[in-house]
C-alpha cells in the first residue's frame, strides 16, 4: 500500500512538473484561424485548429481566435483579458487580425494608419507586461482572382451563400490583394516595437498562387452542390478553409515560425502521422 501511495505521489510530482515545463502558443484573431463547430459536419476549419499537429511536446497550441472579430471586438468583448490571465512567462502570443477590421461595422471597424496599429501594439504591450512572448501575424489572402475588389461584403455571410446563389464573376489569373494597408500594419508594429514577425499573407500568397486559380480552391469551402453531405447545396467561399487547407497553411505557418523562433525548431513534429484530423480533401 505504502509503494502504490509512493507511486500515486511521484505521478502527481511529475505530472505537475511537466505541467509547469508546458510552453502555451496563444492564438487570437478571427474566423481564418478560429475553432469552428464540429457539430453539423460542416469541413470549415480555423488554421488554427491544426497547428498543434505540427508541435511536439511540451508546446501546447490554445486557440482563442473567434468567427467575425477583429482587433477591436475581440478586446471589447474582454475575450483577451481571459487570454491574459493564463499567459505566463515565456508562452507565446500569435496576434493575427485585419479581415474584419477592414470592414465598416462600427463595432469591428479600425483603420489601418491609425487604430489599427494602436490596438496592434496594446496587444503587444500587455503580452509582455505579462512575461509573454508576441509575434504579429498579418491576415491570409483572400482567394480573390476577380479584377474588383468587394471591400464592404462580409465574409461571415458567406456560410450563408450556396454554390447556385453565389455572385457570378470572371475570374483572372492573378491573384489580386484584397486588404491593402491593414496587410503592411502588423510589419511596421512589428519593426517599431521589435518583436517577431510572420508574413501570413505572402506564406498563403504564394501558396495559393502555386496551386493556382483551379487548384486553389481546394483549399476553401468551395464545394458544389453534393459534393459534401454537409453542405447539399454547395458553398462557394473564397475566405475560410477546409480540413485540408487548414492543415496546408498550418504547416507552413509552424515552418515560418520555427524560422523566426530557432528554440522552436527542437519541437517542430514530422508532418505525419498527425495527431489530429487527416488532412484528406
Amino acid at each position: 500500500m505504502k509503494k502504490v501511495l509512493m507511486a500515486l505521489v511521484a505521478c502527481l510530482v511529475l505530472s505537475s512538473f511537466q505541467q509547469e515545463m508546458t510552453t502555451t502558443i496563444f492564438i487570437i484573431g478571427d474566423s481564418t484561424a478560429a475553432k469552428k463547430d464540429l457539430s453539423t459536419g460542416s469541413p470549415e476549419r480555423g488554421w488554427g485548429m491544426a497547428l498543434q499537429c505540427y508541435f511536439t511536446d511540451p508546446i501546447r497550441v490554445d486557440n482563442h481566435a473567434v468567427n467575425g472579430r477583429s482587433s477591436l471586438s475581440f478586446y471589447n468583448e474582454g475575450r483577451w483579458q481571459k487570454v491574459l490571465e493564463k499567459i505566463r512567462p515565456g508562452d507565446y502570443v500569435i496576434i493575427q487580425f485585419g479581415h474584419n477590421d477592414e470592414k465598416p461595422k462600427g463595432d469591428r471597424h479600425t483603420e489601418a494608419g491609425s487604430t489599427f496599429q494602436w490596438m496592434l501594439e496594446r496587444y503587444v504591450r500587455e503580452t509582455r507586461e505579462r512575461g509573454g512572448i508576441p509575434i504579429l501575424m498579418n491576415c491570409v489572402v483572400r482567394r480573390n482572382y476577380t479584377v474588383k475588389v468587394d471591400q464592404k461584403g462580409d465574409d461571415e455571410a458567406l456560410r450563408n451563400t450556396t454554390f447556385k446563389d453565389a455572385p457570378k464573376v470572371i475570374e483572372g489569373d492573378t491573384l489580386v490583394d484584397t486588404h491593402g494597408d491593414y496587410r503592411m500594419a502588423p510589419r511596421l508594429v512589428a519593426e517599431r516595437m521589435n518583436t517577431y514577425f510572420i508574413d501570413a499573407n505572402q506564406i498563403t500568397h504564394d501558396l495559393e498562387t502555386r496551386l493556382g486559380k483551379e487548384g486553389s480552391k481546394k483549399l476553401h469551402m468551395w464545394y458544389k452542390p453534393g459534393e459534401h453531405p454537409a453542405l447539399p447545396n454547395g458553398r462557394q467561399d473564397n475566405t475560410h478553409y477546409n480540413i485540408w487547407g487548414a492543415h496546408q497553411v498550418a504547416r507552413l505557418l509552424a515552418d515560418a515560425l520555427c524560422q523566426e523562433i530557432p528554440l522552436l525548431r527542437k519541437y517542430r513534429a514530422d508532418d505525419k502521422p498527425c495527431r489530429m484530423e487527416q488532412p484528406q480533401r
